[in-house]
């Protein structure tokens, strides 16, 4: 009975480690974010940089806009993960004054790149000629 005991009290003081990253003794680890900034017609990009020695993770992005002169369908790309690029798909209205729906997409779990010391880039294609507001912003990990 003693053992059982033991067991249970050691099993329900250990930390889950479902997304637990590589830690590095000594190296905390620390968050990350990167936004493009506001770019007008042409490709924005957020880059969450590479770590020496450790893999930058990505939780998550979000790309905001206004519209464009033409309606148009464009193919964000994530790159630098685990399993290749990924591809999404985000329309830009026809009309400069209106606004685009957001796209966010939250990684549960926290997505890897898919080597040490390697950067993971989010982009945003452009959205044509009359765009004059279009944001990519991630966050993370390292």
């Amino acid at each position: 009975m003693k053992l059982l005991l033991l067991l249970l009290l050691l099993l329900t003081g250990t930390p889950a480690l479902a997304q637990a990253p590589f830690i590095i003794p000594g190296v905390p680890v620390v968050g990350v974010t990167a936004s493009s900034g506001t770019v007008a017609a042409g490709t924005a990009t957020a880059t969450l940089p590479a770590f020496v020695g450790r893999n930058t993770y990505i939780c998550g992005f979000a790309i905001t806009s206004a519209g464009s002169t033409a309606a148009a369908v464009v193919a964000p790309t994530v790159t630098g993960i685990v399993g290749g690029t990924m591809t999404f798909a985000y329309a830009s209205v026809a009309g400069v004054t209106l606004s685009n729906a957001p796209l966010v997409v939250l990684f549960t779990p926290c997505m890897p790149s898919a080597n040490v010391q390697q950067a993971i880039v989010v982009s945003l294609p452009s959205l044509g000629a009359g765009n004059t507001a279009a944001t990519v912003n991630a966050w993370g990990f390292q």
